[in-house]
């Protein structure tokens, strides 16, 4: 085995796994500044490459923006979350639609029929759009850490209630929410804390196996 530390230089600097891995935090509590449309889409425009099975792309994003939405939206968060929800400059309603097959002839060309074979398979597609969704959900997170935001996850409300009310008549099924901000520099007056002690990861020896 090579002792050469160049073989194991990180591929892009510090800084940028910093920004997205070591030192991003999930917050809880935002500035008043606001998430554009603009800046959603150019992080949209880059997280859209990561990969999904055949190419399906799942994934589907409400963007609750008016004082009426947000009502709505909260009166779904569970009690903790509903507080710092009110407060987010944007919530993110992140979803799957279980209809991702239509759009395959235009995503997968090279898979004739597959729409089709997946027409009937509704249980399927409902699993299919469920992890891939949650797959580019995670590419979302890091998306937005990536230009410079701050992301405060939540899978803590009510599903059904939530699909319901926002998502009638749509094949779009709610995976998560995302308060999206920017953190506070300085924290003193504010209600909630930006975020809360960083807490341990397991290392690699907990987590791995080699066959």
């Amino acid at each position: 085995m090579s002792t050469d530390t160049a073989t194991h230089a990180p591929l892009v600097p510090d800084e940028i796994t910093d920004l997205v891995f070591r030192a991003a935090r999930t917050v809880n509590t935002f500035t008043d500044g606001d998430v554009t449309d603009e800046q959603v889409r150019a992080v949209w425009d880059v997280v859209r490459w990561g990969p999904t099975a055949m190419n399906t792309l799942p994934l589907r994003l409400l963007l609750v923006r008016s004082p009426e939405a947000r009502e709505r939206l909260v009166a779904h968060m569970n009690e903790g979350n509903k507080a710092k929800t009110l407060r987010a400059p944007l919530s993110l309603v992140v979803a799957a639609d279980v209809d991702f097959h239509e759009n395959l002839p235009r995503l997968a060309p090279h898979m004739a029929g597959v729409r089709e074979n997946l027409a009937g398979a509704e249980e399927a597609r409902v699993r299919m759009s469920r992890d891939n969704g949650f797959l580019q959900a995670g590419y979302l997170i890091v998306g937005l850490r990536a230009a410079g935001l701050h992301v405060g996850p939540m899978t803590g409300f009510d599903a059904p209630g939530l699909d319901a009310d926002l998502f009638a008549g749509t094949p779009w099924r709610s995976l998560m929410v995302l308060n999206v901000g920017t953190a506070p520099a300085d924290l003193d007056g504010f209600p909630l804390p930006a975020s809360y002690p960083r807490q341990t990861r397991l290392d690699f020896e907990d987590v791995a196996r080699t066959l």
